[in-house]
């Protein structure tokens, strides 16, 4: 049985309203997905930008170094 053929069966058995909840759930749901497709990324540091955090590149390869060694860096031993 596909996940469709399910869902519409078990709505089936559902009172009314409590169809009409699931209706506004599933709306809101693919409301979501567009308003994400929609909506720009920001940067990092556009994220950031209000919190008065300044973080440099060396900050950024410093914790690379910290996280993963001299396999973050490209050198191989």
């Amino acid at each position: 049985m596909s996940i469709t053929s399910e869902v519409l069966t078990k709505l089936c058995q559902l009172p009314p309203e409590k169809q009409r909840m699931v209706l506004e759930y599933v709306e809101s749901l693919r409301e979501g997905d567009l308003q994400r497709a929609r909506r720009p990324l920001r940067s990092l540091r556009g994220l950031l930008a209000d919190q008065k955090v300044d973080i440099t590149d060396e900050d950024i390869a410093e914790a690379r170094r910290e996280m993963w060694g001299a396999a973050a860096l490209g050198v191989h031993p």
